[in-house]
């Protein structure tokens, strides 16, 4: 495809889906936005980190060609236009890519570009994985046991931007045909003449193809247990049908290959009283991938208090925003959580800082690059480069043991360092060795 506004470099060749897989070239095109506020002070930062790592590990014989993209400030100041087709258009032709942070435009229009990102490339599953590294600050006793894996649904629920303001011409239209033609849910809305309304659509096949990713990744990848978070106690017809459907797609699609409660329960009844975690006991012991569940404001409880249960998490929409801020600010803050957007039947992919924009700290190198340096490194796992991921991992690692860290780390810490965003990455890319 011929671009206008985008260079494409002549090395570089396209990244392919072939029989379910990524098909990688050693020199794969891969676009980046570089993101507002602080997004070029943290970009810059970590495509050096990344570059080195694939660098070190494949002795230059593998290499990314990147190409900039445009979306956000800087593409509406170029180009008048906040999300351009090109951009799309590029992200879909070149499958995986990654972005800075990026500002939600005020007023009308696209209502968020990261949700117009992910629900125009059907990018369904929104992957964070959280974990501790060891000298990071925490609020809690034990922050060594938080390892999950947050398996977050990104197309639908609340965030499908259903809505209908209060007082507007469409609200009244809505709420009569609700009064209309289904009364008795009309009689629940306390006060109609100034309510809001907001439609949170949850379907089987999009709640499924989340829950078979969380699944098929966790058994991929050695993991014990799958947890669907949900508020089926509540919402029985949306979040409780995530959870049942859950559980149909684990138990008839990947059968003796995990143990889900529901059998575990059925068990139970025959067996009376178990021990408690017995069901944990019990998939350990016949070598299967437990399928649990958990209401929502339990988890949020139970994740801290007990960390060490939870494995990989697969929720809705909004739970999956609250939960995984949540799981980072226990770790050391969203500014070093990395996230994914992806969808797994195309291989199509966005990596991505899971922070702000932060505009007060744009342009004085002091930010914090590990949340887009960490999502490079799952960028290059998807591509299955794991070698280069894990100099990644061991770089950042060692740097935060040596307490050399940057400024919103430094104020949590006594006798660190303090270190820029470039220097930061430096200190990354010395600790690969």
């Amino acid at each position: 495809m011929t671009y206008k506004y985008i260079q494409v470099p002549e090395a570089g060749e396209k990244i392919a889906f072939e029989n379910g897989k990524l098909a990688v070239p050693d020199c794969p095109i891969i676009p980046f936005i570089e993101g507002d506020g602080i997004g070029p002070d943290v970009w810059r930062a970590a495509r050096r980190v990344i570059d080195a790592a694939v660098h070190k590990a494949y002795a230059g014989k593998r290499s990314i060609a990147w190409t900039e993209v445009y979306a956000g400030q800087k593409s509406f100041d170029r180009f008048a236009n906040w999300l351009p087709e090109e951009t799309l258009e590029a992200l879909k032709e070149f499958t995986v890519g990654i972005k800075g942070p990026l500002a939600t435009p005020v007023g009308g229009g696209i209502r968020s570009l990261n949700v117009a990102l992910r629900t125009t490339l059907d990018l369904f599953a929104c992957v964070r994985p959280v974990r501790w590294f060891k000298g990071l600050p925490s609020p809690v006793c034990k922050p060594e046991d938080v390892n999950m894996v947050v398996f977050r649904e990104n197309t639908e629920d609340l965030y499908a931007g259903i809505e209908f303001e209060s007082g507007a011409p469409d609200n009244r239209r809505f709420l009569d045909l609700l009064r209309q033609e289904f009364p008795a849910q009309y009689a629940k809305i306390r006060f109609p003449d100034t309510t809001g309304i907001g439609i949170k659509p949850v379907s089987r096949q999009g709640s499924q193809r989340l829950v078979r990713a969380a699944i098929q990744w966790s058994l991929d990848n050695h993991r014990s247990s799958v947890t669907l978070v949900h508020k089926g106690n509540i919402m029985k017809f949306t979040e409780g049908a995530f959870r049942s459907w859950g559980y149909d797609l684990a138990e008839q699609e990947f059968g003796e290959r995990v143990y889900t409660r529901r059998q575990w329960e059925a068990t139970r009844k025959e067996h009376g009283e178990v021990a408690a975690n017995q069901e944990e006991q019990d998939a350990a012991q016949a070598g299967r991938l437990l399928v649990k569940d958990i209401i929502a404001d339990i988890a949020f409880e139970a994740t801290i208090t007990r960390a060490a249960e939870f494995d990989v998490l697969a929720t809705m929409n909004l739970n999956g925003d609250y939960l995984s801020d949540a799981l980072a600010a226990q770790v050391g803050g969203v500014g070093i959580a990395p996230g994914g957007n992806i969808n797994y039947d195309t291989g199509a992919a966005v990596f991505e800082a899971t922070h702000g924009t932060a505009p007060p700290f744009a342009n004085l190198d002091k930010a914090n690059p590990s949340s887009l340096i960490l999502s490079g490194e799952l960028l290059l796992r998807h591509l299955g480069w794991n070698e280069a991921a894990g100099l990644i991992v061991h770089g950042l690692e060692d740097t935060i043991a040596a307490r050399t860290v940057t400024f919103d780390l430094h104020r949590l810490m006594e006798n660190a360092t303090l270190l820029g965003t470039t220097a930061f990455g430096d200190a990354v890319i010395r600790h690969m060795d």
